[in-house]
């Protein structure tokens, strides 16, 4: 079991403040989005929050089992907790927001990875890997087959579901294994995210155009004209669904779930923790205003469709993209927000979670002497030890 603990004690403020980056990130995507900012925010912040949750989900298993020495709480813990977070994002999802909702696939995610915990951080790389080439496929005939069908869809269908953020949550998986303290760890993961990021905004310029534009002929050449026609809503599954969009194989889209803009957008997670890590060794403090903002993301992540929510329904329009500074403007309102957050004891959703799988899990998994150094220190699965 000693090969499946995390190492290294101080990473914490780093990864808390990697999450929130990922949060303020989202807001400026969904209220400030520009020409300037889009490139960086733009499907990538999603990428940067599910890798900081695989690797929060490492560390508590870690935590969980050196003190139970047993998986049946931390089993416990995450399927309450994914039944809790999946309830939030149909919550979110009944306001009809313009943007969207990701909690579903993330519990999704909190169950799936039960099967791979117990793996070796070699296996999960390796698996991390692997999935990168075979789940946008999968996830686009899931988008075909499930779409009327919501859980099977949250768990494999399309590029919102647990199937197609699943290569950065469980390369987050292994991270957490490492000592993400080093300074080579800081310096490793930094490099080979910015030669992820870099190599795949290449290929989106001078490679992708090309290879899709031959895809896609390839497709209507190969396509059978009685196809054509839109299915038949009432015919027998899955004659009634329409057919998978397979030149999202080779798109850079936002959000698409490709190859290459997954393998992009989580260079770019990997680089951003990385930088956060280098940052704590030497200015830790630099990181508190991000690491407050990490410690609510559940919070205030469900925030945002809130206020989307509140102002649709006053008709108050909520882009700042125009506005000058706008994006820097949403920036520190989020800090701010979240700054006065952690006066709290805890955040209001982080704090009903907590009680939430307590119910299933118990008090007594957590010994009282260390309830509060673990609430104080957690950086785990959207904050809430």
């Amino acid at each position: 079991m000693n090969a499946l603990k995390p190492k290294g004690a101080g990473r914490l403020i780093a990864l808390d403040a990697a999450r929130g980056l990922a949060v303020i990130g989202m807001f400026i995507q969904h209220f400030a989005l520009n020409g300037i900012n889009g490139s960086l925010v733009s499907g990538n912040t999603t990428l940067l929050f599910i890798l900081c949750g695989g690797i929060s989900y490492s560390i508590m298993f870690g935590r969980m089992t050196q003190r139970e020495n047993d998986i049946k709480p931390f089993r416990a813990r995450m399927l309450a907790r994914a039944v809790f977070v999946d309830l939030i994002g149909y919550l979110l999802i009944m306001l009809n927001g313009p943007f969207g909702v990701i909690l579903p696939a993330y519990a999704g995610l909190f169950v799936l990875a039960l099967v791979l915990i117990r793996r070796s951080t070699r296996t999960l790389f390796v698996t991390a890997g692997a999935m990168l080439l075979i789940a946008p496929p999968l996830m686009i005939l899931g988008g075909s087959l499930f779409s009327g069908a919501f859980l099977l869809g949250d768990l494999a269908g399309g590029p919102m579901s647990a199937l197609a953020l699943a290569p950065t949550f469980v390369l987050g998986m292994a991270l957490g294994r490492l000592d993400l303290t080093s300074l080579r760890s800081g310096i490793t993961l930094a490099a080979s995210g910015l030669f992820f990021f870099i190599a795949g905004r290449i290929m989106a310029v001078h490679v992708l155009p090309g290879w899709s534009a031959a895809f896609e002929q390839w497709l209507v050449a190969a396509a059978d004209p009685a196809h054509a026609q839109p299915p038949d809503e009432y015919a027998t599954w899955p004659l009634n669904t329409n057919g998978p969009l397979w030149h999202m194989l080779f798109s850079w889209a936002p959000h698409s779930a490709s190859t290459f803009q997954t393998a992009t957008g989580t260079g770019l997670a990997v680089l951003v923790l990385g930088l956060c890590g280098l940052i704590a060794k030497k200015a830790a403090a630099l990181l508190s205003p991000f690491a407050a903002v990490g410690r609510v993301s559940l919070t205030l992540y469900a925030a945002q469709f809130v206020v989307v929510w509140i102002l649709g329904l006053n008709g108050i329009e909520s882009g700042l993209g125009e506005v000058p500074f706008g994006d820097g403007l949403v920036a520190i309102g989020v800090v701010a927000a979240g700054w006065l957050l952690t006066r709290l004891p805890g955040g209001p959703l982080e704090t009903i979670m907590r009680r939430f799988d307590r119910l299933f899990v118990g008090s007594s998994a957590v010994s009282p002497s260390k309830k509060t150094a673990l609430a104080e220190k957690s950086g785990t699965v959207i904050q809430g030890e």
